[in-house]
């Protein structure tokens, strides 16, 4: 009896689009998923900058495109912190990145940070595993995780949902994967980032994931 084994791992295009916030927003906006305002602006002078921020309107996220682990990023309310975190966020990104290029989108105020669970084979399937919130964090890392979330409702859990598939199956992904979003107070949606594997979760998310893959995959295997 022959016995075939699939390793689940991206290919090297999707999984270099992790590390490439500004791509990775072009892809999903292209799939007509959800990104912030602004999202796409990218900034190299401080004339591109106030002109930028004039467009979207304080207050306004500054953001390193190759940026990850909430470094190379600020908060500007207005001019005056907007020049200055513009020079820190570059400064950072260099240093972190070797990439100073940088962009600028809208602020979400009251954010909730939430992601979605995906997992896609080569035959065009998907399916979410629901969501943990990470909302509680300490300079920008996540610090409490939450399964499920209590702030969703169920008609905005299947919408983030559907949007996290449409884009994994616009770049033909073929693996496990988390789709991050920013949720703000009346439960409108935004994609963030997608990393390409199952991140590590918190403590209250194993049991909870592990039960969701048992049903989904006892589904599958009932079909």
């Amino acid at each position: 009896m022959n016995h075939f084994h699939t390793f689940l791992n991206p290919n090297l295009p999707v999984s270099s689009l992790q590390f490439f916030s500004a791509a990775s927003k072009q892809i999903a906006r292209d799939a007509n998923v959800n990104i912030v305002p602004g999202a796409l602006v990218e900034v190299a002078t401080t004339e591109e900058l106030f002109a930028a921020a004039k467009m979207i309107g304080f207050p306004v996220m500054i953001k390193a495109t190759a940026g990850g682990g909430g470094k190379g990023m600020r908060v500007a309310w207005d001019e005056c912190e907007l020049e200055e975190g513009f020079r820190l966020s570059k400064a950072e990104a260099a240093s972190s990145f070797g990439n100073d290029t940088m962009f600028v989108e809208k602020y979400i105020e009251q954010p909730r940070h939430i992601e979605i669970q995906v997992l896609c084979d080569s035959h065009g399937n998907g399916i979410y595993l629901n969501e943990r919130e990470c909302t509680i964090q300490r300079r920008n890392q996540k610090t409490i995780e939450e399964a499920p979330s209590v702030f969703l409702d169920d008609k905005t859990r299947v919408a983030m949902g559907s949007q996290a598939l449409d884009l994994a199956r616009a770049v033909n992904y073929q693996s496990a994967g988390t789709v991050e979003f920013l949720v703000d107070k009346d439960r409108n949606f935004y994609f963030l980032e997608m990393n390409t594997r199952l991140q590590v979760i918190g403590g209250c998310c194993p049991n909870f994931l592990s039960f969701k893959m048992r049903t989904t995959f006892s589904r599958w295997s009932t079909r």
